[in-house]
């Protein structure tokens, strides 16, 4: 299997235009049925972002080392994936409406239960629709690709990534204005969420027929729910800030770092489990990578494949977002900000975004597999969670400095101005 020598591309050179086109996605929905302040704390990543990438690598995986190849392995292998990732999506859906409705809850001391219906019914059925069509495209590019002799960690994976975000914002915000207009039909919210409730079962016995996938369907919640978890304070700081003036075009920028991050991490992570998957069995290290805690030089500056991986990712960081930047400016030149301050403190901030991911997909892909624990399904959620944290809170940080550093300088030019003569 050659998934060690490729899981490295370049995993923004796919997404470009569709991460620009997710950033204008909130600023549109703004005054509409998306001004419900809990929407914009729905991850889209986990609704169906997420799921999509598992399934493009578990079918990947699985392509690799030819379990796809005979025709009727190929319909169970595909089935039960597809049926996996509806049953993970429905959940995760509904809890994903809660967690944001509990966070609204708390900042704000009420809870309306019309948000409730609304909220769930456009979140349940965005993950379901959302997970299918992605889940669909993965499977027609794994096999495209096996056909084609292509490792197909080399597109599924950019794909899955780049156009996730955009069609499960799209979806959300269309079923959310439908749900919306249609608020005084008392039964259309509630039915929905009861309807598509009531499919989890079949989705479970197609799964049943896959004894590894049953097995992630038992014991793979948490590393979901906690990445859903962690998302969602993520939509927390975007929602405090994204109406303040100075955090004007955050919406813009929020899919664009978040995305970058999560991708590269996500293809570390997924180089890191093949070459455990190759070179060692589940719960035994290779001797070099014995220590759980490495040294950070250690794990970007030796020789060894993984670190050299992790290096030629962290080069792609700065050239990456400054060509978004270029594009941003382009097209919405007029409402972001562009100074030399700004650009500067978001560089750094993608890159120490990237470094801090990158180090912790080597360490937690060392605790997983010593814990006999596949590294894709275990830390992949968890990390890009932690990434779409760590985006928006950078972010923000970012446009405060540069907002007070603006101010700071025109207070300076008003002193001298109304100076003596």
């Amino acid at each position: 299997m050659d998934g060690t020598e490729t899981r490295q591309r370049r995993a923004e050179e796919l997404g470009l235009r569709y991460a620009l086109s997710i950033g204008k996605l909130p600023r549109v929905s703004e005054d509409g049925p998306l001004s419900v302040p809990e929407s914009q704390r729905v991850s889209p990543k986990l609704l169906g972002t997420e799921l999509s990438r598992e399934t493009a690598l578990s079918i990947g995986l699985q392509a690799n080392t030819g379990q796809i190849d005979d025709p009727r392995e190929q319909h169970r292998v595909i089935s039960s994936n597809l049926a996996l990732v509806q049953v993970q999506a429905t959940v995760v859906g509904f809890l994903a409406a809660m967690a944001a409705l509990l966070l609204g809850a708390l900042s704000r001391g009420e809870l309306d239960f019309e948000k409730v219906e609304l909220l769930c019914a456009s979140s349940v059925i965005t993950a379901f629709l959302a997970a299918f069509a992605l889940g669909m495209l993965m499977v027609c590019i794994v096999i495209g690709a096996r056909k084609l002799g292509v490792n197909p960690d080399n597109i599924a994976t950019p794909i899955a990534a780049s156009l996730g975000d955009l069609i499960t914002l799209s979806i959300l915000a269309f079923f959310s204005s439908f749900f919306y207009k249609h608020k005084d039909s008392r039964y259309l919210t509630p039915l929905v969420c009861i309807g598509l409730m009531a499919l989890t079962p079949v989705w479970v016995l197609i799964a049943k027929k896959n004894p590894p996938i049953m097995k992630i369907l038992k014991f793979g919640w948490f590393p979901i729910i906690l990445a859903m978890m962690i998302s969602s304070f993520g939509g927390l700081i975007l929602n405090k800030t994204i109406s303040k003036e100075q955090y004007k075009g955050m919406a813009i920028f929020t899919p664009i770092i978040c995305g970058v991050g999560g991708n590269l991490v996500a293809i570390q992570t997924s180089r890191i489990s093949t070459y455990l998957h190759m070179w060692s069995t589940p719960g035994v290290l290779p001797l070099w990578m014995k220590k759980f805690w490495p040294n950070p030089c250690s794990a970007f500056c030796t020789s060894e494949i993984n670190s050299m991986s992790a290096r030629v990712l962290l080069f792609l960081v700065i050239p990456g977002h400054l060509i978004f930047l270029y594009v941003i400016y382009l097209v919405e030149g007029h409402s972001v900000p562009n100074s030399k301050t700004f650009v500067v403190f978001y560089l750094l901030a993608g890159l120490i975004q990237v470094t801090i991911l990158l180090y912790l997909a080597e360490v937690m892909a060392r605790l997983t597999w010593h814990q006999a624990l596949d590294p894709d399904n275990h830390c992949i959620p968890y990390l890009t969670g932690l990434g779409d944290l760590l985006g928006t809170g950078l972010l923000a940080l970012c446009f405060l400095i540069s907002w007070l550093l603006s101010e700071a300088e025109l207070d300076g030019i008003l002193e001298l101005a109304s100076g003596p003569p």
